[in-house]
């Protein structure tokens, strides 16, 4: 292939975070699969994506909201108080599974909704506003509830639903359930959505440039409410799917988990101040995190060494994207300079 050709294709390449992650998923995967006994095994594998669906089912919704410009800090405690809710109305009411879900479900969506109404008519800066959201409504959970757990959820909540299993040489069971499935049919609907519909190139837009996009009559109130709704709803649903594979509602079990699913997002290219990142990318952050946990888990090593690593993802991603933002800024100064000199 000529040469002119390769080069530009390989610099697109290098530029695209999605790239390096793959590369750097491939490294670190070597590295345990070489040291970590059973990394590799099958039932390993499979656990590990139940494990982490969740996450990503989250990681969708926070992508979309990223994209937009925003920030949301309060999803994991949306997805605690629309399980709870859920778990209640199904216990204490008796009702069907499916007005269960279409509650829990709306909870976390009017959640959302109540975080863009603060961004949007209030004009709060979407990180205090979520923070804020996040410590009135894990609070309330907890004094409501008192923090007891509800382990009386119905058969058709807790059973297990498993598209294909198999039986490995050990004689372990690898099995694709529920929430994998769901996984990836949340990923390819956002990556539809956000790539092929309108209203996904108008949230691109208005994360990239809010005033230009304002200016072309793109109605930035009605495409906040669209986001934050949309990641209410994945949190809820990640919600349900938590308590779907733990067999019990537990009101602090996805405390804690914001700073995970926001490094991944960021850490897949996802930028912070908006207009950038992809579905793909997003996923890749999420893998790449589930695989150095679960092998410094392999390993022995301690948990706290993993909330260090989820640190330094978060600062390294933003400064890279600071700085990223920064060059593009000064080009384009200096573009409009010669342009007009």
């Amino acid at each position: 292939m000529p040469e002119h050709i390769l080069l530009p294709g390989l610099k697109a390449v290098r530029r695209r975070p999605e790239a390096w992650l793959f590369v750097v998923i491939l490294i670190v995967g070597t590295v345990f699969a070489l040291t970590a006994r059973d990394f590799l095994s099958l039932p390993n594998v499979i656990d590990l994506l139940e494990t982490y669906s969740v996450q990503a089912i989250m990681a969708m919704g926070l992508f979309v909201v990223l994209v937009s410009g925003g920030i949301d800090i309060s999803f994991a405690a949306t997805a605690s108080v629309a399980q709870y809710s859920a778990a209640l109305i199904a216990t204490q009411l008796g009702m069907p599974a499916p007005l269960v879900i279409a509650g829990g479900l709306a909870i976390g969506a009017a959640l959302g909704c109540v975080n863009a109404a603060l961004i949007h008519y209030f004009r709060i800066t979407s990180i205090i506003a979520t923070i804020a959201m996040m410590s009135i409504s894990f609070s309330l959970l907890m004094y409501f509830s008192g923090g007891k757990s509800i382990y009386t959820l119905p058969d058709w909540w807790t059973d297990r639903i498993v598209f294909w299993q198999t039986e490995t040489a050990s004689r372990d069971l690898a099995r694709v359930t529920l929430p994998i499935v769901v996984m990836v049919v949340v990923a390819l609907f956002t990556w539809a959505w956000m790539t092929r519909s309108s209203i996904g190139r108008q949230i691109y837009a208005m994360g990239g440039n809010p005033e230009a996009a304002r200016r072309i009559g793109i109605g930035i109130g009605k495409l906040q409410f669209v986001a934050y709704g949309y990641l209410g709803l994945m949190a809820a649903l990640a919600g349900l799917l938590q308590a779907h594979r733990v067999g019990e509602s537990v009101p602090n079990a996805m405390f804690n988990t914001e700073l995970a699913v926001l490094s991944a997002a960021v850490l897949g290219g996802a930028s912070l101040t908006g207009g950038i990142g992809t579905v793909p990318g997003v996923l890749l952050g999420i893998i790449l995190l589930a695989i150095l946990q679960n092998g410094l888990n392999l390993l022995g090593v301690s948990s706290y060494f993993f909330q260090i690593v989820i640190g330094l993802t978060i600062l390294i991603s933003t400064s890279i994207t600071v700085i990223s933002s920064r060059r593009g800024r000064r080009h384009r100064i200096i573009a409009e300079a010669q342009a007009h000199g």
